[in-house]
């Protein structure tokens, strides 16, 4: 059995969870391998609506564990939040599993991520707040704390002092902000650990364990690949790998063992927090497509930029992430449209490029150039075969299928689990 990678393949809010959760039914582990909870997933299960942030989709789907990978930093008050509401609308979270060395976001990472973004102003990233970059950042100068810390005391503690030994200087000193106390951040992370303790795993072993016994693993993307902190529009971007490679790093398997690659792509684009954009609408077209699409943040409430399909952006994510298959979403928002309009290519100062350029300037004064296909009147939304489409809907996927590079094998028609068109099985 397969193991799948399912990732943004622009900038986010593509609709992941919609696409793992189709999977989830069908599979035995959805693997979280990235990022925290600065991102959502919206899944609807019949009238049902489910706004997830940290955990994967698949905790939805009976049958199926869900994996927080090493790759993810973990707030553990969001996380028991999210549990915690769960249950009280009956879905089981007991299977959920925890990787021993995923990442903790503590207090004073919340406080660092907050007050420099205010203190950046104009060079503002477009940061959630929630202290995801800060947290990535002690992983890698080696002051993190790991979920295992939790469970030894004096471990915990010594890593505390640690941290806070240069960052109560940066608080106090750069920041004219109140030093982070030793003792209430040891106390307030250990407050966790009893809760915790049970559903913490070498997670590495159990996904591995599972693909030797033909278990079938899909691995969920946080961000997506225009956010991924090597391959996405630097420095606008997440501090960890939301690229295929991730999905390998942040849980333990290695890249041999991966059988296909998922891009998950909207029938146009959006975008949140800063960042260059070359098909953004900052018009009444922008808006339509905000309204039309509910393109407002799940986990900020922040409304999204949009802008129409960006081709180059496929192929670009297509490359970078070795894509077998990509999913669209969000084809029933363009309904209504006489005319789409699609980026085949970029204008950068009279010249054309037809890949992604290759610095941060070109990509920053790029000017989109458009084909215009032929748009449709027809409500799609009960759509359920590619047939059932109107003959311009037809033409609009097939078009980008082309111009993508990336087979599409999945259509979604509306936000509902059924309002989907499968023209490929993602697990075949």
């Amino acid at each position: 059995m397969p193991a799948v990678v399912v990732l943004g393949a622009q900038w986010g809010d593509e609709g992941k969870g919609k696409a793992t959760d189709q999977l989830g039914s069908r599979v035995d582990y959805v693997v979280k391998f990235n990022g925290g909870n600065n991102a959502g997933h919206t899944v609807v299960v019949g009238d049902e609506k489910y706004a997830l942030h940290l955990l994967p989709s698949g905790i939805l789907s009976e049958g199926c564990t869900p994996v927080i990978g090493n790759g993810v930093v973990v707030d553990l008050e969001v996380l028991f939040d999210e549990l915690d509401g769960l249950t009280a609308r009956g879905v089981d979270v007991s299977k959920l599993l925890i990787s021993s060395s995923a990442h903790v976001i503590p207090s004073y990472n919340r406080t660092l991520d907050k007050v420099t973004e205010r203190f950046l102003g104009k060079r503002q990233i477009g940061t959630t707040g929630r202290g995801i970059g800060p947290t990535y950042a002690d992983k890698m100068s080696r002051v993190g704390i790991r979920i295992s810390d939790l469970f030894d005391e004096g471990i915990l503690r010594e890593k505390v002092e640690g941290a806070l030994e240069q960052k109560n200087q940066i608080l106090v000193k750069i920041y004219n902000r109140r030093a982070a106390d030793i003792d209430a951040v040891t106390d307030e992370l250990l407050s966790y650990a009893d809760r915790v303790r049970p559903m913490v795993a070498d997670t590495s072993l159990v996904l591995n364990q599972a693909l030797d016994a033909g278990k079938t693993v899909v691995y969920e993307a946080g961000q997506a690949t225009m956010l991924d902190v090597d391959h996405g529009t630097y420095p606008f971007v997440t501090s960890s790998s939301a690229t295929a490679g991730g999905a390998a790093t942040g849980s333990g398997i290695g890249p041999t063992r991966l059988d296909r690659v998922v891009g998950v792509i909207k029938a146009y684009t959006t975008r949140v927090g800063e960042g260059p954009f070359p098909t953004e609408l900052n018009d009444d077209d922008g808006e339509s497509l905000r309204k039309a699409g509910g393109e407002f943040g799940v986990t900020t409430g922040r409304p999204r930029r949009c802008g129409w399909y960006d081709a180059v952006v496929a192929r670009y994510a297509g490359r970078v992430n070795g894509l077998t298959d990509l999913v669209l979403t969000k084809l029933d928002v363009l309904t209504g449209w006489e005319k789409v309009p699609v980026c085949v290519a970029y204008d950068v100062d009279g010249v054309r490029h037809d890949e992604m350029p290759v610095d941060q300037t070109a990509f920053h004064h790029a000017t989109p150039i458009y084909e215009y296909l032929d748009g449709w009147w027809e409500d799609i939304s009960g759509c359920r075969t590619f047939e059932d489409l109107p003959v311009n809907a037809q033409r609009y996927v097939l078009a980008l299928e082309e111009m993508s590079g990336t087979r599409i094998s999945s259509i979604g028609v509306g936000p509902d689990r059924a309002a989907t068109i499968v023209r490929h099985d993602l697990l075949d």
